[in-house]
């Protein structure tokens, strides 16, 4: 079953999503959403070629837009826009943001990039 935030609070700083569920929120920053972005461009076409993306600890976010009942599009200081982040995807990044995390900045020191 897809959990749909009940609110979508951006900060007032643009650097973090706030989800509300019926019985828990959750604060995700902009650069990590911005490094799990769903789009094709990060994720490639197939697990094998999902894409490290550095450089991003001061990204924000300039707008959220609605997409359907379904997901919303982030909109970022970086000019990248072609996420849909469906609601089941916020959800699964939301109880998994931890480990997501602990890997990204695991793959950046493999790979000797940075996230400034």
């Amino acid at each position: 079953m897809t959990l749909i935030p009940e609110n979508i609070i951006l900060s007032v700083d643009k650097t973090n999503l706030t989800l509300d569920y019926p019985n828990k929120s959750y604060m995700l920053t902009a650069e990590f959403l911005r490094v799990h972005s769903p789009s094709a461009e990060v994720q490639g076409h197939s697990p094998d070629q999902k894409v490290t993306v550095s450089g991003k600890k001061n990204v924000a976010i300039n707008k959220i837009e609605i997409v359907g009942n379904y997901a919303i599009r982030i909109l970022y200081t970086d000019a990248h826009d072609t996420g849909i982040y469906t609601w089941q995807y916020l959800h699964d990044l939301s109880l998994n943001k931890d480990k997501l995390w602990e890997d990204y900045i695991s793959e950046l020191r493999k790979k000797s990039l940075k996230r400034v």
